[in-house]
């Protein structure tokens, strides 16, 4: 059986719910005052289409981009911070990431991230086409034991999904510090009809995006002695 084959039984799977825990260590009274008051306000109504993505934010932004997993959100936050013209949806179901983001938002008093606490692909399939002009997908779980390889994110599905929100042009930006995962992507982009990948030499995939903000996960990566990959997709 063919690994795309293999990914028809994966999506059925992944659909039924997200794996991985929600909730870690008990929030501080900071973040779960934030989560109570702060979040409501920046939630996404996922209980209908989103049918204005743009309208969204108090001042309309000049495009829009979504991270998928942002994890403690330092990245996002900065990211944001560097282009107030730029409007964010970040999706992480791990309520302290949720509530660390919170707190960077509050700080720096950001107005440009809308959050959806939850299953990235619920979110996808609630925006209109060719809405977005990049995505994140930043070091997901490399579920590396081989019977659990079929819970990674990335698969023909999930890219054949986000892709119909994408505008032809925009990027979709991958970076893992696991070999494997990196070659799982890449396998599954090369085949896509949406994407198409234009590295040509080795810098092109070691080297970070403009602007980059490492964020923890990165750093420890590379006190273990892991080099990270990032991958840029353009799609079709």
């Amino acid at each position: 059986m063919t690994d795309q084959e293999h990914d028809v039984p994966r999506r059925a799977r992944r659909d039924a719910g997200l794996y991985g825990r929600r909730k870690g260590k008990t929030l501080r009274p900071r973040q779960a005052g934030l989560v109570e008051k702060l979040l409501p306000r920046l939630r996404l109504d996922l209980s209908q289409p989103i049918a204005a993505p743009f309208d969204l934010f108090p001042q309309r932004p000049d495009d829009l981009w979504l991270e998928i997993g942002f994890g403690g959100g330092e990245r996002l936050a900065a990211d944001a911070m560097n282009h107030p013209r730029r409007g964010f949806f970040g999706c992480e179901p791990f309520i302290n990431g949720v509530a660390k983001l919170l707190v960077e938002i509050e700080r720096s008093n950001l107005e440009n991230i809308r959050v959806h606490p939850g299953d990235a692909g619920d979110l996808i399939d609630r925006l209109p086409d060719q809405c977005l002009s990049g995505v994140y997908v930043l070091y997901p779980d490399p579920w590396p034991k081989r019977r659990h390889k079929e819970r990674r994110l990335i698969s023909d599905a999930m890219l054949a999904r986000v892709a119909r929100a994408m505008r032809p042009g925009a990027e979709l930006r991958f970076a893992t510090d696991i070999d494997d995962y990196a070659a799982w992507t890449l396998a599954r982009v090369l085949r896509s009809p949406d994407f198409s990948w234009p590295a040509r030499r080795v810098a092109d995939w070691t080297t970070p995006w403009a602007g980059w903000v490492q964020t923890r996960y990165e750093a420890k990566a590379r006190r273990e002695g892991r080099s990270p990959a990032y991958l840029t997709f353009i799609r079709r």
